[in-house]
C-alpha cells in the first residue's frame, strides 16, 4: 500500500514539476548564456529593458535557414529601435560545428547577435526552453516575460509591426 501511494505520488509530483516549467506566454524566460562566434560570452539579461525575438535556429534544419532572409529584413525594417535599444533579435544556435555556423552568419550576413554552446541537441537550453522542434522562437518583453512564442512569417511580422510601432 505504501509503494502503491509513493509511486502515486512520485507521478504525480514529476507532472507538477513539469508544468511548473512550461515554456509559455506570461512566465519569465530562463536564462541563456553561451558563446558568441567570436568566443566572448553573451547572457540574455544584458538585453533587458528591450523587447527580444529570441530565434532558435541552427545551420542544420533547412526551414531554419529559410527564415534567416525574412529575419534581416525584419531586423533592418525595425533598425531605428534597434538603434534606440528598444529591440534586438538574439540568434540562438543548436549546432554542433563551429565552422558551418560561422559561415551561415556569414553567407547570410546576420548582422544581429548569434550564440551557441555548439552542443546540439544536448545543450541545456533546449531542454530550458522545451525545444523538440526547430524553428522556434520565444518573444520577451523587457522584464524578461515571454510575450509571444514561435510565430512565424505574417504572425511575426504583424506582431512586431503592432509592438514596436508603440514604443
Amino acid at each position: 500500500m505504501k509503494m502503491s501511494f509513493t509511486i502515486v505520488f512520485l507521478i504525480l509530483f514529476s507532472g507538477f514539476v513539469f508544468a511548473q516549467n512550461k515554456i509559455e506566454v506570461g512566465k519569465k524566460a530562463p536564462e541563456i548564456t553561451m558563446a558568441k562566434p567570436d568566443g566572448s560570452s553573451f547572457s540574455l539579461s544584458s538585453l533587458k529593458g528591450k523587447l527580444v525575438l529570441i530565434d532558435f535556429w541552427a545551420t542544420w534544419c533547412a526551414p531554419c535557414v529559410g527564415e534567416q532572409p525574412e529575419l534581416k529584413k525584419l531586423y533592418e525594417t525595425y533598425s531605428d529601435q534597434v538603434k534606440a535599444n528598444t529591440f534586438e533579435i538574439l540568434g540562438v544556435s543548436l549546432d554542433k560545428n563551429k565552422e558551418s555556423w560561422q559561415k551561415a552568419i556569414e553567407r547570410f550576413n546576420i548582422n544581429w547577435i548569434q550564440i551557441s554552446d555548439l552542443k546540439f541537441w544536448k545543450s541545456p537550453v533546449a531542454k530550458a526552453y522545451e525545444i523538440d522542434e526547430l524553428p522556434f522562437n520565444v518573444i520577451i518583453n523587457g522584464e524578461g516575460t515571454i510575450i509571444a512564442k514561435n510565430l512565424h512569417e505574417k504572425e511575426l511580422e504583424e506582431f512586431l509591426k503592432k509592438n514596436l510601432n508603440n514604443n
